[in-house]
């Protein structure tokens, strides 16, 4: 129930100002998102580097509706990519990007011309792209997207969500050699024609998956924060042979960073998706919407209004 609250209250503007406006928010979004610039996320991404844990760095700008917001999301990632390059930050950290962003619910075309940018400054800083997983009717042009940019760019990620029902079957069809694959549960809100319902089902169609990408011959990066699975992962690695080089889990910015600290200590390659920039409030409640607990940072929030 709290899960479907937030995701709906993720598409309310309303609510958003309301959020936005409280006194506390702003220690409230500093436990998710590293700050508003390109100087914030870049001291958050030293600190994280110096603590042993890799980056992926997400600005917040899926809610594009102009060309140019597309070309100043663009214009953005080609930056802090040179600037990640001159601070020695890479290979350690990566980029994740949204389609929407780049503007692919205006010109398809369009947002591949600009991830295709990206992915090129990236491979100039010495590093590698993953392409964020969006709402189901996105999956399709995303994943004809990134084969056009694999051509080029083959270490390009792909973000797959378990709660689709379509995602085992896309997962067979990455599972290939340098196949960098993200393997999240699915953070929006969609229909059961579409995808599973119950946390259950999610969960089960998520270790299903698992298991396809860890048999395969790609690099599973397992995005989660569910203990149980991430034993699962690790059991599924040894059952499949792997080394802790062959793949990595992936762990949102202030969410069991206790855990981020035990899997690095124990050699495992522990990834952190770091958001910043204005537009923080929809990837907050999502973030809420994946792990309920937190509820009472965002009551407190709203409760503080004056």
């Amino acid at each position: 129930m709290l899960r479907t609250l937030f995701l709906a209250a993720a598409g309310s503007t309303r609510l958003g100002r309301l959020v936005e406006s409280a006194p506390v928010s702003r220690g409230l979004v500093q436990r998710f998102v590293a700050g508003s610039s390109a100087d914030e996320v870049l001291l958050v991404s030293r600190r994280l580097a110096d603590d042993g844990l890799a980056v992926s760095l997400d600005h917040l700008s899926e809610d594009t509706r102009t060309i140019e917001q597309a070309v100043a999301a663009r214009d953005e990632y080609v930056s802090v990519l040179g600037r990640l390059k001159g601070a020695g930050l890479t290979p350690a950290v990566e980029v994740s990007v949204k389609l929407s962003a780049l503007g692919q619910r205006i010109d398809e075309k369009l947002a591949y011309e600009h991830a295709r940018a990206i992915c090129a400054a990236a491979a100039e800083a010495g590093t590698t792209v993953t392409l964020d997983a969006e709402d189901h009717n996105s999956t399709d042009a995303t994943l004809e997207t990134l084969t056009e940019l694999r051509r080029d760019f083959p270490s390009t990620g792909a973000a797959l969500q378990a709660y689709l029902r379509r995602t085992e079957g896309d997962c067979r069809e990455l599972a290939t050699a340098g196949s960098r694959v993200r393997l999240c549960k699915g953070a929006y809100a969609e229909p059961e024609s579409v995808a599973f319902q119950s946390a259950l089902d999610v969960d089960k169609s998520f270790v299903r998956c698992l298991n396809i990408l860890m048999a395969g011959e790609g690099y599973p990066m397992v995005a989660t924060h569910d203990t149980r699975l991430i034993a699962i992962a690790e059991d599924r690695a040894r059952w499949f042979d792997r080394s802790t080089t062959e793949y990595e889990f992936q762990m949102q910015y202030g969410v069991r960073p206790e855990e981020q600290a035990r899997l690095a200590g124990s050699g495992h390659t522990v990834r952190i998706h770091l958001p910043y920039g204005e537009e923080w409030y929809g990837h907050l409640m999502r973030r809420l919407a994946e792990r309920p607990a937190n509820v009472g940072f965002m009551a407190r929030a709203v409760a503080s209004r004056k």
